[in-house]
């Protein structure tokens, strides 16, 4: 007679937290304190930038669809000559997010599956944008600051002129459309990083707990 077959017990699925803040809100830094305090961190824009680094995922098909002059001659997308294209036409717009986008989250779910931690932070800029993000998550922090606060960090930061700036701005959904999915907000306006680490270590306690996880 054969013998019973064990089987490892099934590892529960770790909390899924969305991470999502406009151009210059402090998202990046709230991600870093959220890892410190053991959650794990899925990036998607890192994602998103090796597939189209050379010999990524997305640069065969871009190239299919675009054209080779939309390729560097290092093999990665010219990624000057695809935001000038995708600023000028929507299309365009639309037919490159259909080659990444499942190409993101096909290793977002991948990342997620092979998590050791007990709650994954996933940092999508698009969370707000495109509902298929949200379904993936169960709760939605946004950082928070004032627009002006925004373009003042990333002037200071990117050296970039106020117009380029507010253009981005002006490309992502904006501080209401962001405010009316949070679950958590995170005030990150005239804040020190004592303060946010303070406003982070409050929220990931109060997350957990509604979520029926041990406390911090």
């Amino acid at each position: 007679m054969g013998g019973v077959v064990s089987r490892p017990p099934t590892r529960p699925r770790p909390l899924r937290l969305g991470l999502t803040g406009g151009i210059g809100s402090g998202k990046s830094t709230v991600a870093a304190l959220l890892q410190r305090l053991g959650a794990g961190l899925v990036d998607a824009d890192a994602i998103s930038r090796a597939s189209t680094a050379a010999g990524g995922a997305a640069i065969e098909p871009i190239r299919a669809a675009f054209g080779p002059e939309f390729i560097g001659p290092d093999g990665a997308l010219d990624r000057d000559r695809m935001r000038a294209e995708v600023f000028a036409n929507p299309d365009a717009k639309r037919r490159l997010e259909a080659i990444i986008h499942p190409i993101v989250r096909g290793q977002i779910e991948a990342q997620c599956e092979h998590a050791s931690a007990d709650c994954v932070v996933l940092d999508i800029p698009l969370l707000v944008e495109s509902p298929s993000w949200r379904e993936r998550v169960d709760t939605v922090w946004v950082v928070d600051c004032q627009p002006e606060t925004q373009i003042q960090r990333v002037m200071q930061r990117n050296g970039w002129p106020r117009e380029q700036v507010e253009a981005v701005l002006a490309a992502q959904a904006t501080r209401a459309q962001r405010l009316a999915v949070a679950d958590t907000v995170i005030d990150n306006d005239q804040t020190s990083l004592e303060q946010l680490d303070t406003r982070v270590r409050a929220a990931y306690a109060e997350t957990r707990c509604r979520f029926g996880m041990m406390k911090l």
